[in-house]
């Protein structure tokens, strides 16, 4: 099997042809996405019989809660290579899906105040899956700080990466806290084996929701790694080349 592709892609000059290329094939299809979804969810879905019209704070709170966890594991996933296999792009990645992550965690902390509110009475309360949530957006924090504590980049590449990698036990903590401890935070409702606890009129907003913020990330992750391998190979004769163009 022919190997060659994966070195050419952990290549920067590479990788950085690449991400330009592809951006704006994710970008303008996640906003397309999030506006369908957006319209499906706000004007087109029936309000639910027991949480009336207060329920459709699900499609920003869901997908954004759902990437908290996604760009965290592909932070941890790439501080890992970069650990394992010394990869200075992986470890270029790790730190462009740093603060991505943590806008969607600061999304779904705020979101589900917002909506916790009028159904729980109150703005915060110290449930499981919230304060694992919170913990997730001072994982974000912490390894941003790290990062930049450190002068030396590799130094502060391989420290920022054990952290996230440590932080990676959170992750599963998030997911079945609502079976392990009594929580106020509902269970699963479109993951769960067998028909989902939602009908498909308000389904299938969310759905492309889920599908839109997914793309989102993607495209914002490739702008920034663009950014981060600008900074890392700022002094590369490719990049002159590439930038004189």
């Amino acid at each position: 099997m022919d190997r060659t592709w994966l070195h050419k892609l952990a290549s920067p000059p590479h990788f950085y042809r690449i991400a330009g290329r592809l951006a704006p094939w994710l970008g303008w299809p996640a906003l397309a996405l999030i506006l369908i979804g957006l319209y499906g969810g706000l004007v087109l879905a029936p309000a639910d019989h027991q949480q009336g019209e207060g329920f459709r704070i699900l499609y920003v709170h869901a997908p954004s809660a759902w990437l908290s966890m996604l760009v965290y594991a592909t932070l941890a996933l790439a501080s890992g290579i970069g650990l394992i296999w010394r990869i200075k792009l992986a470890h270029a990645v790790a730190l462009a899906a740093a603060p991505i992550g943590a806008w969607f965690t600061f999304v779904a902390l705020a979101t589900g105040s917002l909506w916790g509110k009028p159904m729980w009475g109150t703005w915060w309360v110290w449930d499981a899956r919230l304060t694992a949530e919170l913990i997730l957006l001072f994982l974000y924090l912490g390894f941003l700080a790290l990062h930049g504590a450190i002068d030396d980049t590799g130094r502060a590449d391989r420290a920022a990466a054990v952290l996230a990698l440590v932080g990676v036990i959170n992750l599963p903590v998030i997911h079945y806290s609502v079976y392990w401890w009594n929580t106020l935070h509902q269970g699963a409702t479109i993951t769960k084996l067998g028909k989902p606890s939602i009908t498909f009129d308000m389904l299938w907003p969310l759905l492309v929701m889920l599908t839109g913020f997914t793309l989102c990330f993607a495209a914002l992750l490739t702008r920034r790694v663009q950014a981060e391998i600008l900074r890392r190979e700022r002094d590369a004769a490719w990049l002159r080349a590439e930038l004189a163009r």
